[in-house]
């Protein structure tokens, strides 16, 4: 006898009498003899991803038991649309019946006519909040992460890998955090290119750190137009991942509190008109550890211009960065531990190179895939 197996099918759609095509196409699944319909989540209306204009879409999660392969449970779904109409117009097209496989079991499938984990489901906060619903411990197999977790990242959003834009990814963190050593290490791991913080040629963040306060903007000056140079989408490669071990939105973080309120308006009328001329990432990866463990660190590496960085400064950049990414929208958020990236770690950072892989757009990828 076959073994019994706990698949996620998703369904959508955003032609004719949604909500009733969708109840449609779950009972026609019901009723064949391999597949029992065990629960199905809220039905919830999203905004279609990708290029064109069509209607809204609705969209559910089913979970089943099942004894049939997943590639015969791929043929009944591909049945099950088009006896309720399903014209197949292009990835994108509006669709009255969409059915995809989200998850079978444990099983990863990498065949010509299925992928499985769905290769898109955890770009999807409408896949994900409809799967949590259902089990919000549910495990994705190939990122070993519940989707509990893969919907937090998202922050309610939905996104689509387009390699028409430069592959982007940030790492961003409080001083002392690893930043630098992550974003070498996934480097070698991603093969990608990289731009570091010009910490070490700003002439005049020393004196900054020093106590003279007038030389604030002037370093907040020398960041931005490096950053905006690195960041300019000419010169990021259009082959490869770039990496950065800061985000550009950590400018205004630190001239908050670097600069007098008459310095901190000129440098915003500044810092607005070249934030239009960088690179957004598609990926933020949010190293985070306790201001102590930075401030242990920022000691243990001596730099002599950091040694007067007190608790407090951390902690107030602290309350910041989770402040910025409460409520970020902009792409994906990766949230990983310090200690979840140990610097002898190869096996965390395996895991960690595979799912920003799956966040970034391969060069043989479609437009919005």
């Amino acid at each position: 006898m076959t073994e019994q197996v706990t698949a996620y099918i998703g369904l959508g759609s955003n032609l004719g009498d949604r909500q009733r095509v969708i109840r449609e196409a779950l009972d026609v699944l019901g009723r064949h003899d391999q597949v029992d319909v065990t629960r199905v989540s809220e039905i919830r209306e999203t905004r279609p991803l990708g290029p064109s204009a069509q209607p809204d879409y609705l969209n559910a999660a089913a979970e089943i038991q099942t004894t049939l392969t997943a590639e015969t449970l791929l043929e009944v779904m591909m049945t099950t649309e088009n006896i309720l109409g399903r014209t197949r117009r292009g990835k994108w097209g509006p669709r009255t019946i969409d059915l995809d496989l989200l998850l079978f079991g444990s099983e990863i499938v990498h065949s010509p006519n299925l992928i499985v984990p769905h290769p898109q489901m955890h770009l999807r906060s409408f896949v994900l909040g409809s799967l949590c619903e259902l089990d919000s411990a549910l495990m994705h197999p190939l990122f070993g992460e519940p989707v509990a977790e893969l919907a937090r990242r998202l922050s309610g959003g939905d996104f689509a890998l387009n390699p028409m834009v430069p592959q982007l990814v940030s790492i961003a963190g409080l001083i002392g955090v690893g930043k630098t050593t992550l974003m070498k290490r996934l480097a070698t791991a991603l093969d990608a290119d990289t731009a570091l913080e010009p910490y070490d040629t700003n002439p005049f963040l020393p004196g900054v750190y020093a106590g003279k306060h007038e030389l604030a903007l002037d370093s907040q000056l020398y960041f931005l137009l490096n950053r905006v140079d690195q960041l300019d989408p000419d010169a990021l490669s259009p082959d490869k991942v770039s990496l950065t071990d800061y985000v550009f939105e950590k400018e205004l973080i630190y001239a908050r509190r670097l600069l007098d309120p008459d310095q901190l308006q000129l440098y915003e009328r500044v810092y607005r008109l070249f934030s239009e001329r960088v690179a957004s990432p598609v990926l933020v990866i949010y190293l985070d550890d306790a201001p102590e463990q930075c401030l242990e660190r920022i000691h243990q590496r001596n730099r002599s211009y950091e040694q007067s960085i007190s608790l407090e400064f951390l902690e107030s950049l602290h309350r910041e960065y989770e402040q910025l990414f409460a409520g970020w929208k902009a792409c994906p958020v990766l949230r990983l531990s310090a200690s979840q990236v140990g610097l002898e770690d190869e096996a965390a950072l395996a895991h960690v190179a595979l799912q920003v892989k799956a966040y970034v757009a391969s060069r043989d990828c479609a437009v919005f895939c």
